[in-house]
């Protein structure tokens, strides 16, 4: 499917359309917290050993002795998106920092100033990464429609589109920062504070239960959750009829299983690991939230326990908390 054009530049996408569910209630109430580890119903998640360069396999128990989920990530929050019902918390209310996570609220920025998405965006220099280094496949002087840039910061977390976005919002990327901000307070994020649309700087932080309420916040806009669930694109610039190829950075979003509705993954030393769904599992519109995971598959594993623990049925037997844990 051809997206767009400009300046001889265009995008193809295949992507899935998946169940979506209804914007939560912002009164986010009881949590859960699951523990203590066990080897009973152990899977596999890979961990890569820095001595002898391999991958060795390491048994993770599905459940603690709580009967909650094994959650290897740092901190994680899991809630009911119909209900508003808190189902598991790890150091939830604690901020942290949430790489390209930002890009969801970078995206609802400039949906909100229905600016125009079919309008071409040149790459410019200022676009490129000198804070972390980070590539990107987008050539300074390239132009892109504008929901194109939005498409690639989404579903392939290019830093450059991201910047892009923010640089040529009205009052260039301070007043764009600001509108983040703004954008925050009025979700009731209280702990969340934003400093660049990227997601590079460690500034932009948030803490689960203000990823959870922002992932509800962005399921509200088709465009998000359409864009962040592609599974791949393919970007064909005027300088060459070369074809470059991006895959969803969500490896659960390309190999299936899943019904998710919105994604977005990040990373930066000091976030680790992050992932943010929202999916419908057992017949329930679940946002999920795994922070600072260790390791290539942490979350991926963690979110599959996530998926076993609900569909099992165990959510009902756990004990209310009414705050989460240190």
């Amino acid at each position: 499917m051809v997206l767009g054009h400009s300046q001889g530049c265009h995008i193809s996408v295949q992507y899935t359309m998946t169940k979506t569910a209804r914007l939560i209630a912002h009164s986010i109430v009881a949590v859960f917290f699951g523990s203590a580890m066990t080897l009973a119903h152990a899977d596999v998640v890979k961990k890569v050993q820095k001595k002898s360069g391999r991958a060795r396999a390491v048994a993770v128990a599905d459940y603690g002795k709580d009967g909650g989920p094994n959650l290897l990530s740092h901190a994680a929050f899991v809630f009911d998106q119909e209900t508003g019902q808190a189902l598991y918390a790890k150091n939830a209310d604690n901020a942290l920092p949430i790489a390209s996570i930002t890009k969801l609220m970078t995206s609802m920025v400039v949906l909100d100033a229905r600016l125009n998405l079919d309008e071409a965006v040149v790459i410019d220099r200022a676009d490129i990464d000198l804070l972390k280094g980070s590539k990107s496949r987008l050539p300074v002087g390239t132009a892109f429609r504008r929901e194109d840039l939005m498409r690639l910061a989404l579903m392939a977390s290019d830093n450059r589109a991201a910047a892009a976005l923010g640089r040529t919002y009205p009052g260039g990327t301070g007043a764009f920062v600001e509108a983040m901000n703004a954008k925050a307070k009025l979700l009731g994020l209280s702990n969340a504070q934003f400093v660049d649309p990227t997601g590079l700087a460690p500034g932009n932080v948030a803490s689960p239960q203000d990823l959870a309420m922002m992932v509800s916040a962005a399921s509200a806009y088709p465009e998000i959750r359409e864009f962040s669930t592609a599974p791949a694109l393919r970007v064909t610039l005027p300088t060459s009829s070369r074809q470059i190829g991006f895959v969803n950075t969500n490896a659960l979003v390309r190999t299936g299983g899943w019904t998710i509705g919105l994604s977005k993954t990040g990373y930066i030393n000091e976030a680790g690991k992050c992932l943010v769904m929202q999916a419908i599992i057992a017949s329930r519109p679940v946002v999920i939230v795994l922070m600072d995971s260790w390791g290539k598959f942490t979350r991926i594993g963690d979110a599959n326990r996530i998926k076993k623990w609900i569909e099992s049925g165990k959510v009902a037997a756990l004990p209310v908390k009414t705050s989460s844990p240190s």
